[in-house]
């Protein structure tokens, strides 16, 4: 059996029998019977010899008196003999009961699942079970044999070395190693020797097999370095303190928020207080991250980093106490806020400028469910709406004209279906007399596209439309304007022919005769239709306008007596004039035309049952924009001129059309539908506007506002020679002169008037039919020509052309224009042309000598 550590040959004794040493319970039985044999010859001994009743050999004797028994009989070799043979019955017996217990404890060693081997001094194995020679065999059987070689490393390979001799050197030791097997894979071994102390250099061996437990601590090793790896690299925070506040665990995430290293705030025992911010911790919480006076294991806390800064943070804490009350730990998990609080903050401030976009959006906008109820809506659509509160809970059709409400019905349930127009529905709006919108109906989808409700887009058209309508009027009056322009050029010809020719015939007849009478007669009628004609430019703003700085109060107490006596016995006249009144630059002519206009229509209004008429001056100062109809009078200061009837009013539904042309509510004949036409004409013109006001069966007031003129100094110093001058009596104007004057008119009668009107006041007159035989009589003239008088507008060279012409051969000469159109028709046409006077028809004998002799004299 000698064996070492290193090789055991095969066939090894396995189980209880190789337990024990070969033969070593038949030994034990043979011991028995020995003992038993010895007994018997013990006896035989003492009872045999000469003179016992057992004969016994020479040679015995002999040999028994060699060891001292020498005496046949002998009673202390009897006694002798027989302890002796008491001892080895004993031994045997004794033999025997060990045998049986080590069979006991070999039967129990043999099925443990450790491996269990006994070596000698000399390292042979003296015992093993069944579970060593499984577990250390290598596939050939081999226990011991080439252990060292199958070292799964050099680590197990020193670690068998050390455990080598640490055993034969008498000392305990156990390790584990990795020993590879047959197939090429590993398994780990758990070894342990441990010296006999009853046989000295004697090693008892256990070894297990712990390739299962090594795989699960590999297992739990991971596991462990992945939990830690998912704490530190966690999107939380975690961290650990004890009662005191002291760290015991924090992760990397939590250490980085606070500018610490985790390892830095565990090992330096760092404190939670030293990371709090705000107002600090609780002093009689430590362990808490809350500020005094907020309990809970759940709330936001502030922490403060390193570098001084402070961050918001969702904290929730366990806190395990012992059964005395005490704190033994508090594990907390910690979200940092910063970036949802920032989220929050741009979701914020993104939702605010929506807001601002929205409710601000110069369009109106309103958001409404698949019923066409308002859910939301913006500042703009409320004003479009009139309405001061919100609209919510509203359905939109109410918002609309009943005339208009089924089309939009319509156009909402397409949309609340999904149906996608950009078609404009055009729509008046309920509760206003002209309010009108165009809407804009687009489905609102979610995500996935689903409807949610309909968005509505708004835009006023209001405005848009009273301009239309304003464009309307004004393509009205400018269609009229030119009309009235045409026939007033034409009906100006023929006015100052009968007026011209009135005024020589005049002149051969006195007062008293009949003729002289019907004269003046047709040159009466004929100054009406002037006037009629002037009224006709005065809508069309094609008149000329003579602007001068007046005082109203001045105006209207030179035009009162005449109004007296236009206005009938049967109205009540009065005249109310404001204090301080300011200044206007109009044409006082106009101005007057105006007023009169008003007061014959108040007049009419008042003819059956009499009544009050009053005018009124006074200081306003506007604010704010006031509209009235299409017109939109700005802020400023105006002076106004009310002319108030206590008539029958002018019925609503003719109050948008009392300023159109032609448009009147008199008997036919009573009127020409001018009147307020050409009031609102002259005062457009001048840079004001008017406003009526009328309740049917009570009266109307018409209110006229001309802007403020600011004089200058200057202009006051001429105002006041001016006013000196007119002060003095003026003396009989002799219109009579002396010059060439060169005539140009295409119409042959009004050069025929002209020509011999100037002729009677002594002029030498020069006669032309156009702009081309004008620049021949100038050429071919034998003396120099003082003045030329020529029409606007002629065929082939016109008059703005015929004088440029003339002013290149002669840049000083005089020029007056004759023409029944307005003087700002031709003016642009004369561009830088300067000294040019204009006479407008139909003029009378005495203005066009008057007119001739003011140009020829200064």
């Amino acid at each position: 059996m000698g064996r070492t550590l290193s090789g055991s040959p095969r066939g090894a004794a396995r189980g209880v029998s190789a337990g024990l040493p070969r033969g070593w319970a038949t030994g034990a039985r043979g011991a028995l019977w020995a003992g038993v044999g010895l007994a018997l010859f013990a006896a035989y001994i003492l009872w045999s010899g000469p003179s016992g009743p057992l004969p016994r050999p020479a040679a015995l004797d002999q040999a028994l008196a060699a060891v001292g028994i020498g005496q046949r009989g002998s009673a202390a070799g009897g006694i002798v003999a027989l302890l002796l043979a008491c001892g080895i019955a004993a031994g045997a017996l004794g033999t025997r009961t060990l045998g049986r217990k080590w069979g006991l404890l070999g039967e129990a060693l043999a099925g443990e699942p450790q491996g269990r081997a006994i070596t000698g001094a000399d390292g042979r194995i003296l015992w093993c079970n069944s579970a060593f020679v499984e577990i250390m065999a290598d596939d050939k059987g081999e226990v011991f044999a080439g252990l060292f070689a199958r070292a799964g490393d050099q680590d197990s390979a020193a670690l068998l070395a050390c455990l080598k001799e640490t055993a034969q050197a008498g000392g305990a030791t156990d390790g584990e190693f990795r020993m590879t097997v047959g197939d090429g894979s590993a398994k780990w071994l758990k070894m342990q020797a441990r010296p006999l102390r009853g046989d000295p250099g004697c090693t008892l061996w256990c070894v297990e097999d712990v390739t299962s437990h090594r795989e699960m601590e590999q297992v739990i090793a991971e596991e462990r370095s992945r939990l830690v790896d998912f704490l530190d690299n966690a999107e939380i925070g975690f961290y650990a303190v004890d009662g005191a506040g002291v760290f015991e665990f924090a992760n990397q995430a939590f250490g980085e928020w606070v500018g610490v290293p985790a390892e830095s705030l565990v090992h330096n025992r760092r404190r939670l207080a030293e990371v709090i911010g705000g107002e600090g911790i609780d002093p009689d919480r430590p362990f808490s991250p809350f500020s005094k006076g907020l309990h809970g294991d759940h709330g936001e806390a502030i922490f403060r980093r390193a570098d001084g800064g402070e961050f918001r943070a969702d904290v929730i804490q366990t806190v395990a106490g012992d059964s005395g009350g005490g704190t033994l730990k508090v594990r907390a998990v910690v979200r940092d806020l910063s970036a949802e609080r920032e989220f929050e903050q741009i979701l914020e401030s993104s939702e605010h400028r929506f807001r601002k976009l929205f409710e601000d959006a110069p369009a109106g906008i309103a958001i409404l469910d698949s019923d066409g109820v308002v859910t939301d809506s913006n500042l703009a659509f409320r004003r479009i709406a009139a309405a001061a509160e919100d609209l919510s809970g509203r359905s939109v059709i109410e918002l609309v004209a009943p005339d208009d409400r089924a089309d939009l019905e319509a156009r909402l349930a397409e949309a609340a279906r999904g149906a996608a127009t950009d078609e404009v529905l055009d729509v008046r709006l309920a509760g206003s007399e002209d309010g009108a919108a165009a809407l804009y109906v687009t489905p609102l989808e979610d995500a996935q596209g689903a409807p949610l409700g309909v968005i509505l887009h708004v835009f006023d058209t209001t405005q848009y439309r009273r301009l239309e309508e304003r464009f309307t009027q004004s393509q009205k009056l400018q269609a009229v304007g030119q009309l009235a322009g045409g026939i007033a050029h034409d009906f100006n010809n023929l006015l100052t022919v009968m007026i011209g020719f009135c005024d020589l015939i005049l002149q051969r007849h006195r007062p008293g005769e009949q003729t002289f009478a019907d004269i003046m007669q047709i040159k009466q009628n004929a100054n009406r239709a002037a006037n009629l004609v002037r009224q006709l430019l005065a809508f069309s703003r094609q008149q000329t306008l003579q602007p001068k700085v007046l005082n109203i109060t001045d105006v209207l107490a030179e035009l009162s007596n005449l109004l007296r006596r236009l206005i009938g016995v049967n109205i009540t006249f009065k005249v109310v004039h404001g204090r301080d009144l300011g200044l206007v630059k109009v044409d006082q002519v106009q101005l007057e035309q105006v007023i009169i206009n008003l007061a014959v229509n108040a007049r009419d209004a008042m003819k059956d049952s009499g009544g009050t008429l009053t005018l009124a001056t006074a200081n306003a100062e506007i604010t704010e924009p006031v509209r009235r109809g299409a017109d939109v009078m700005p802020p400023g200061r105006y002076v106004s001129i009310s002319v108030t009837d206590t008539g029958t009013g002018i019925a609503k539904g003719d109050l948008d059309r009392i300023f159109e042309p032609f448009f009147t509510t008199k008997e036919v004949g009573a009127g020409t539908g001018l009147g307020l036409s050409t009031v609102y004409g002259i005062v457009s013109q001048t840079g004001g506007f008017v406003q009526v006001d009328s309740v049917e069966g009570e009266g109307t007031e018409f209110t006229i506002f001309l802007p403020l003129y600011e004089q200058t100094e200057e202009e006051r110093e001429e105002a006041a020679a001016a006013d000196s001058v007119a002060a003095a009596p003026a003396p009989a104007q002799d219109l009579s002169g002396v010059g060439t004057v060169l005539l140009v008119e295409d119409e042959d009668p009004v050069r025929l008037f002209g020509a011999r009107a100037l002729r009677n006041k002594g002029y030498n007159v020069l006669e032309a039919k156009n702009g081309e035989s004008a620049l021949a009589v100038i050429r071919q003239a034998a003396e120099p020509i003082d003045l030329v008088i020529s029409d606007v507008v002629m065929p082939e060279l016109d008059g703005p052309g015929l004088i440029r012409e003339v002013r290149s051969l002669y840049p000083d000469m005089k020029v007056i224009f004759i023409s029944g159109y307005a003087e700002d028709e031709f003016r642009e046409a004369l561009e830088s042309e300067a000294d040019i006077h204009f006479l407008p028809k139909p003029f009378s004998l005495d203005q066009l000598a008057g007119k001739v002799k003011d140009v020829l004299s200064g």
